[in-house]
């Protein structure tokens, strides 16, 4: 056996196993990204979306960051904390989140469509006021917007620098992608660039804080088991791998900054590689690209 295959394939069937039950979530609808048989996603196979979001380590790691960004508006800090299950069973309601993003993007569309239905039916019932007396509805266009602008941000950043480098047209392009999709849940507003993603975060800058939210969520990260077992070890070197992609304005909001343990970032940016090769046959992507008839492998050619 080369060696490579000898170090790669006990990886893989650990890894593949963990994602897998990683992603069984409880009260989660059932959906089965292999069937049926030449059924598209919103995107296609060949979209700048498909081949970064496969990604294991920028998948975890953008998502970090992209609630630290959430949570630092005050009123999605509110919706967040006070209508969902976030602060009971932050692992369970991170879980359902990271589902959620494999059945948009490579769930057949029929299953993504009804799903972001009953998202945005759900939304449209939350509404309240932050601490400070300001109201706010779940289905506020610039909030959607907001989270959809974070969610972009956090996968793209955590991609280029934990997993390979992207172009500045494929950058764009992974906004781009996103943008339609984004309408669908309400977000019809979300940046179609990097540079309009750019301006977005500077028009919320002076409107972001640190929340209460924010700082329990931090809190939560260190000790919850949010990890598939084979990667809780890095738990901190995701925090802090997160909390790195931040424009440096925002730094001051988190508190004591999260700080690499040693050794960290350097195994993050080699499981990121290894997330570029390893064939995680039983996940959403792999079996997505099964459907299509393209081969498990098709997005990591």
């Amino acid at each position: 056996m080369h060696a490579s295959a000898a170090f790669f394939e006990p990886l893989q069937r650990r890894l593949d196993a963990a994602v897998s039950g990683w992603l069984d979530v409880t009260g989660a609808p059932s959906v089965d990204f292999s069937t049926p048989a030449g059924a598209p996603a919103l995107l296609a196979p060949d979209s700048v979306t498909w081949r970064v979001m496969k990604n294991p380590i920028a998948l975890i790691v953008g998502g970090i960051a992209a609630v630290m960004l959430e949570l630092a508006e005050p009123r999605v800090a509110a919706g967040v904390w006070d209508h969902t299950t976030f602060r009971a069973n932050p692992v369970g309601r991170m879980k359902r989140t990271g589902f959620a993003a494999m059945v948009t993007i490579y769930a057949p569309a029929e299953a993504a469509c009804a799903m972001i239905a009953g998202v945005s039916r759900r939304h449209a019932r939350i509404a309240g006021e932050t601490a400070d007396g300001v109201a706010y509805r779940a289905g506020d266009p610039e909030l959607l917007d907001w989270v959809q602008a974070t969610a972009s941000f956090g996968f793209l950043q955590a991609y280029r620098r934990y997993a390979r480098l992207l172009p500045p047209a494929d950058c764009d392009r992974f906004f781009a992608e996103a943008a339609p999709i984004a309408a669908l849940y309400g977000a019809t507003g979300a940046p179609r660039t990097v540079l309009e993603c750019e301006a977005l975060l500077a028009r919320m800058r002076h409107k972001l804080a640190p929340t209460p939210a924010l700082r329990d969520f931090l809190r939560i990260l260190r000790d919850a088991d949010f990890l598939p077992a084979p990667l809780l070890p890095l738990r901190g070197a995701m925090i802090a791998a997160a909390a790195s992609l931040l424009p440096q304005w925002m730094h001051p909001l988190l508190g004591p900054r999260p700080a690499f343990p040693p050794g960290g970032e350097t195994m993050l940016r080699m499981l990121g590689a290894a997330g570029e090769r390893i064939v995680l046959r039983s996940a959403p992507p792999a079996q997505a690209c099964l459907r299509l008839d393209l081969g498990a492998d098709y997005l990591y050619h």
